[in-house]
């Protein structure tokens, strides 16, 4: 792979973390036009799941069944178990706790990976950098406020879904080569959906058409629909495949830098010194770990 191809999919991580670090700010809105974070997932995946149905059509099932689990375990830890552990978390602990503990992934991401596959092991470089990056994400999340209340619930929760974003690079790290990635990202939807489905057993789907009209609400479900599942979702499996699992998840610690920013923008909140050193810090450590 050329620089120039290698740089291509550094873009595709970058831009997916910044749509996804606004996504919070389009959820908080969603949430208080009375959707439930179960109504808001099942409606973006499934306009993500029509959206992307043309241009991946004509394979239905993979290769063997075997694959095909491994796709419905993608759509379950990367989808359905994933987003619903994460806003479950927020009701039990303090956004910062939540948004700290589910940025953790990449530091379970590259711990597992670098001890099932040798190619994914990190360098002296790589280590340092990620651990700079990490420091600088924990400024950011903090923003100024170095007390962390314990919600052992709620950390919990938040915990169970940077594993299961774990779980889910594995998953597309042994699967991406076999297939197309946009083969893979609408597969994760299908299966991100059908898991969905139960949770509506016990709290049965309601959004009225009322709400749907409202230009807010359907302008958001086409931001999360649209742009950060269907498109992002292809571009950041196409990354992991590209450029590794390690350093693809390595730009999760961006994602607080952008919500910090857009809340800013959006909701009047206010940036600290401390969230701009962190800032700093996010930048000068994957720039780091990148020039191994």
């Amino acid at each position: 792979m050329t620089k120039y191809t290698e740089y291509k999919y550094h873009i595709a991580a970058l831009f997916t973390v910044t749509v996804w670090g606004a996504t919070f700010v389009s959820t908080k809105v969603l949430i208080a036009n009375s959707l439930t974070p179960a109504e808001i997932f099942f409606l973006r995946f499934a306009m993500a799941y029509v959206c992307i149905w043309p241009f991946a059509r004509k394979r239905l099932w993979a290769a063997n069944l075997r694959d095909e689990l491994l796709l419905a375990a993608a759509g379950l830890s990367g989808g359905s178990l994933y987003f619903l552990t994460e806003n479950i978390a927020l009701e039990y602990a303090p956004a910062s706790n939540v948004s700290l503990i589910v940025c953790t992934a990449p530091v379970w991401t590259a711990v597992l990976l670098s001890l099932l596959y040798h190619s994914e092991r990190m360098t002296r470089r790589q280590i340092t950098g990620s651990a700079l990056a990490f420091a600088g994400m924990v400024l950011v999340v903090l923003n100024g406020h170095f007390v962390l209340r314990l919600s052992p619930r709620g950390d919990m929760l938040a915990l169970s879904a940077a594993l299961l974003w774990m779980v889910y690079s594995l998953v597309i790290k042994r699967i991406g080569g076999r297939y197309p990635a946009i083969f893979i990202t609408r597969k994760v939807f299908f299966y991100g959906l059908l898991t969905i489905l139960p949770v509506f057993a016990f709290q049965p789907f309601d959004v009225s058409r009322e709400v749907l009209s409202r230009p807010l609400v359907w302008g958001n479900l086409l931001f999360l629909g649209v742009v950060a599942s269907m498109l992002c979702y292809v571009l950041w499996n196409a990354a992991m495949h590209k450029l590794g699992a390690v350093r693809t998840t390595n730009y999760i610690y961006i994602n607080p830098l952008v919500t910090i920013v857009v809340a800013a923008l959006c909701i009047g909140e206010r940036i600290t010194l401390a969230a701009l050193a962190g800032a700093a810090l996010i930048l000068y450590g994957m720039w780091r770990a990148e020039r191994a």
